[in-house]
C-alpha cells in the first residue's frame, strides 16, 4: 500500500490546516483509516480515526478541534486541524487503524508557532 500524506506546513497558533492522505494499492473502502503524529523524542500516537462506515474516534487532546473524513471514491482521508496549538507541531502520518500495520510513508510536517 502507498500511502501519501500532503498537507502539513508553518502556521501560527490558533490557525488551520487541512491535512490530506492519498491511498493506493488496497480496496481502500474496506479499511478503518487513522492519522497519527511523533514529535520530535516522543513516540508516535494516534490522533484520530475513521472506520469504513464513517465512525470516528479521537484523541483527547485533539477533540472539539480536530475532524477526521474520508472520500472512500477517490481513496482519500482528510484532517482538518482547527485552533491548532504549538503543542500539534508533529510529523503527521496516514495508516490504516487501530494497528498501523502498512508502510508508513515519509508523512507531512506540521509546525505551530506561538
Amino acid at each position: 500500500v502507498q500511502l501519501q500524506a500532503s498537507g502539513g506546513g508553518l502556521v501560527q497558533a490558533g490557525g488551520s490546516l487541512r491535512l490530506s492522505c492519498a491511498a493506493s494499492g488496497r480496496i481502500f473502502s474496506r479499511y478503518a483509516m487513522g492519522w497519527y503524529r511523533q514529535a520530535p523524542g516522543k513516540q508516535r500516537e494516534l490522533v484520530a480515526g475513521i472506520g469504513s462506515g464513517g465512525s470516528t474516534n479521537y484523541a483527547n487532546s485533539v477533540k472539539g478541534r480536530f475532524t477526521i473524513s474520508r472520500i472512500n471514491g477517490n481513496d482519500t482521508v482528510y484532517l482538518q486541524m482547527n485552533s491548532l496549538k504549538p503543542e500539534d507541531t508533529a510529523v503527521y502520518y496516514c495508516n490504516n487503524w487501530p494497528r498501523g500495520s502498512w508502510n508508513w510513508g515519509q508523512g507531512t510536517l506540521v509546525t505551530v508557532s506561538s
